[in-house]
């Protein structure tokens, strides 16, 4: 399995402090998960983030923004980012962001113990 560490170790960064934040490895690289929900990825020179598929269609302008497709089949509201389109902090922090701000919303995949 190969990932890129600095990317990794940006989104660590950003990630510090999260309440609930687990590594996982997934997809070819490794996820953080947050509150049991796959937030954000990291692969070989891709971002993975899930922004939920309200946010798509606006990533999907920025130039280095592709879908995120499985198969023959897109996954919904999940985009990969290159490293085009996080060159800067502010660029970087916005894609983080959108994966904060849906991962409140997002449906986790693991079932809640009663």
């Amino acid at each position: 399995m190969t990932y890129n560490e600095k990317l990794l170790n940006r989104v660590r960064e950003a990630l510090d402090g999260q309440k609930d934040l687990e590594e996982k490895k997934m997809f070819g690289g490794i996820c953080f998960m947050i509150d049991d929900k796959m937030c954000i990825g990291v692969n070989k020179e891709e971002m993975l983030c899930r922004i939920g598929p309200d946010e798509v269609d606006a990533a999907l302008e920025h130039n280095g923004v592709r879908e995120m497709v499985m198969g023959d089949r897109v996954a919904k509201g999940y985009v990969f980012i290159s490293e085009e389109a996080m060159k800067t902090k502010k660029q970087f922090d916005h894609w983080i962001n959108l994966c904060l701000a849906f991962n409140k919303f997002a449906k986790s995949s693991k079932e809640k113990k009663k």
